[in-house]
């Protein structure tokens, strides 16, 4: 792992970042549109949108799911544009919309945690599960969810979704990573195991001062999360907002313009239709 950049310095770069998608026999799809961005060092980026706005598919554009059509990225002062996904995982953490996704049902949960903590370097996991490691995964896993360090030698799936995601998120920010990317990580949770994970995201990102980019479809967590917010919308960032602007966004600011949004497209589409039947 390389140093992690002094906070306030740029971490992340997009420049014109464009990603299209095209069916057989369909129109082509922009799913993200010349996105030009940055994101400093210690930020905290919460990004929403519509479903199919482009979201997720940016975030799988940084962490090289789908690579750039054009456009360029930077990540951690390293030109990664033409990197593979396994290359940038050296510099970015994860945590899935499944919480299965991203371990190992059959391993307990130090096992999983082991296997973490040794990435990037040649050990096994009878050597990773030493007593240090053992009592550095309780303290993390207990200072979260007191009772979960009590849990170590159990398999990781015989845990509650809420469970096993906070574990994903102490795996994920084991070594500190230059970027954590959070990938609607509580959508598939009862609200109750969602507020602890999101209060657990807060606590880990604060306490690492972790660079990070949240996705999310819930405009509660939008408001209440991060120091900055893109929205989304056919590919584009519709909104940016941040420091005290953002602080005093409300989750009915947010469904407001998404409500603004919504009317636009129905007018853009009536326009449209309007103009086919002309030339019928």
């Amino acid at each position: 792992m390389i140093p992690n950049i002094p906070p306030g310095q740029l971490m992340l770069e997009l420049t014109d970042a464009t990603v299209t998608f095209a069916a057989p026999g369909g129109p082509v799809v922009r799913a993200v549109d010349g996105v030009t961005l940055s994101a400093p060092a210690g930020s905290f980026v919460v990004v929403i949108g519509t479903n199919g706005s482009g979201k997720s598919t940016l975030l799988n554009a940084i962490a090289g799911t789908v690579r750039l059509n054009s456009g360029s990225m930077r990540l951690a002062g390293h030109a990664i544009t033409h990197w593979r996904e396994d290359q940038r995982a050296r510099l970015l953490g994860r945590v899935f919309q499944d919480p299965r996704a991203g371990t190992a049902a059959s391993l307990t949960v130090l096992e999983n945690i082991a296997v973490a903590a040794c990435r990037g370097r040649r050990a096994g996991l009878k050597w990773a599960t030493n007593r240090v490691l053992r009592a550095e995964a309780a303290q993390r896993l207990g200072a979260i969810v007191p009772g979960l360090d009590a849990r170590l030698d159990q398999p990781i799936g015989s845990l509650s979704g809420g469970q096993r995601q906070i574990v994903s998120l102490v795996m994920a920010t084991w070594h500190r990573p230059d970027l954590l990317l959070l990938d609607e990580h509580t959508s598939a949770l009862d609200p109750a195991a969602a507020d602890r994970v999101v209060h657990a995201t807060a606590t880990l990102v604060r306490e690492h001062q972790l660079t990070a980019f949240m996705v999310t479809h819930s405009l509660k967590q939008a408001a209440a999360l991060g120091d900055r917010l893109l929205l989304v919308h056919r590919g584009k960032i519709a909104l940016d907002v941040q420091g005290a602007t953002k602080r005093r966004l409300t989750a009915d600011d947010l469904a407001a313009r998404f409500d603004r949004l919504r009317c636009a497209d129905q007018l853009d589409d009536t326009a449209a239709q309007t103009l086919a039947d002309l030339y019928v």
